[in-house]
């Protein structure tokens, strides 16, 4: 009898060690891949929407496809599987709309396994032609988890003149997934798309005001999420809080970041590899420097000067932010951009509505203003002080720039640009000491200093 139950506790523990294996098996085979690219063309033609995909099979999880020998995929079994995974991780994952109208669940006309070297998805002609032509042979041995699964959708539409969009959820698919997208609608240039994660809706052909919404949003996002665009208006603020010298502080380097914004998106900045460390770099050091001044002392004469200067520094930053999103623009590039623009002006507004309160509530009841303002700007100017060194370094990576003919080309064209803008802030400061010349003195200074009352009125 203790014989008996030796064996029975044996074969027990075998049998779950067994088990125990075979879901770490599964587990494993059925992990989460680290990158993903999903490869897509979407094509209306008369009252049928095509949609093309292709993903790689190791990204469907939780379907059982039949394997032989070693992990070969049964091919000849396979057909339920790939249109299972082909419903499940495709077309559940992807909402076409025509219009603003929701085009009702696909079709799956073909679904294929594929070798990764069939480069098949480089035309929608030759992607068209593989997947809806004779599969491959059923001796063919690939591993499951080596194979692509290309597959053809078909989507009844009113009209092939109509105008799509498309929402898609395939970020499921892997922990890093790039989708490329192109839309060849009829008679009409071919859109690319290529964005990582879930970008939400995109309309494939905008009209203006689509685009200008979701660019006013990107906008003011961005400013909101830019720590050293946010810390350098904070620098610009603390000494001066009241609102002509403010206005004119900030609009300068609105008017500044604008202008090399807009040049940037028609490609008239430099391309080069270094170019973007070093923007990095010099918005750092724009950093420093006015925190440094802040703690020094700054007048209004001279700051809204800086923060024109330091503007077309911090222009190409945002274009560096803008430069990806610009394919949802369709054709309406110059209304995207002032969109973007608009945006970060309006996040720039509410910042300073809420920033401007508080500090004057601090230097109200916490601290003394030049007290506050010299400690305020010490803990920016160690903040930017860091990521000087740190963008430095990666900067110096680069080494000395070799200039060609064409990138000379471009640095005397922003040359060109930076002596107009020096005109431009000569002339204005001409102006504005006649103008206040002309004002006299019991109109008060402009630099937002007070004035002393009580003198005043004994005079």
């Amino acid at each position: 009898m203790k014989i008996d139950r030796t064996i029975i506790n044996t074969r027990v523990m075998v049998l779950a060690a067994a088990f125990f294996l075979t879901l770490l098996a599964r587990g494993s085979a059925h992990d989460i891949p680290n990158d993903v690219t999903v490869q897509t063309f979407l094509k209306p033609e008369g009252q049928r929407l095509h949609l093309l995909v292709r993903i790689p099979l190791r990204a469907c999880r939780d379907v059982d496809f039949p394997t032989r020998g070693p992990g070969y995929l049964d091919i000849a079994r396979a057909d339920t599987a790939l249109r299972d995974a082909a419903t499940l991780w495709i077309a559940d994952n992807i909402e076409l709309f025509e219009g603003d109208i929701r085009l009702r669940d696909p079709q799956v006309i073909a679904a294929r396994v594929s070798l990764e070297s069939e480069r098949v998805f480089e035309s929608y002609e030759a992607a068209l032609e593989h997947v809806t032509r004779a599969k491959l042979g059923t001796e063919t041995e690939v591993y499951w988890n080596q194979a692509l699964l290309d597959v053809l959708f078909e989507y009844p539409i009113q009209s092939q003149s109509s105008r799509f969009s498309v929402r898609s959820a395939f970020s499921r698919l892997g922990i890093r997934v790039v989708t490329v997208l192109r839309f060849l609608p009829q008679d009409r240039v071919v859109r690319a798309f290529e964005f990582e994660g879930d970008p939400g809706l995109v309309r494939l052909d905008p009209r203006w005001y689509q685009s200008a919404s979701r660019f006013v949003a990107a906008g003011f996002r961005h400013i909101l999420d830019g720590t050293d665009h946010l810390l350098f208006l904070f620098c610009l603020v603390i000494p001066f809080r009241r609102f002509r010298p403010l206005f004119m502080i900030v609009t300068a380097f609105t008017v500044a970041h604008s202008v090399t914004l807009i040049a940037s998106a028609y490609n008239l900045g430099p391309d080069a590899l270094w170019f973007p460390p070093l923007i990095e770099t010099l918005i750092a050091v724009s950093i420093v420097y006015m925190a440094l001044e802040n703690i020094v002392g700054s007048k209004v004469e001279r700051r809204w000067m800086i923060a024109l200067g330091f503007g077309l520094v911090h222009g190409f930053g945002f274009s560096f932010a803008l430069k990806q999103t610009l394919q949802f623009a369709g054709s309406h590039l110059l209304t995207s951009l002032l969109s973007f623009n608009l945006g970060v002006e309006l996040g720039q507004l509410l910042v300073l509505v809420l920033l401007i309160p508080l500090l004057e509530l601090l230097f109200k009841f916490v601290v003394a203003e030049r007290v506050g303002t010299i400690i305020l700007s010490a803990i920016v100017a160690h903040t930017g002080w860091h990521w000087m060194l740190e963008r430095g370094s990666r900067l110096s990576q680069f080494g000395w720039p070799a200039f060609n003919a064409a990138q000379l080309a471009s640095a005397m064209r922003w040359l060109m640009v930076i002596v107009i803008v020096a005109g431009v802030v000569w002339v204005a400061g001409m102006l504005r000491r006649r103008a206040h010349q002309s004002a006299g003195p019991g109109k008060g200074p402009l630099d937002g200093t007070r004035i002393d009352r009580a003198k005043v009125n004994a005079e």
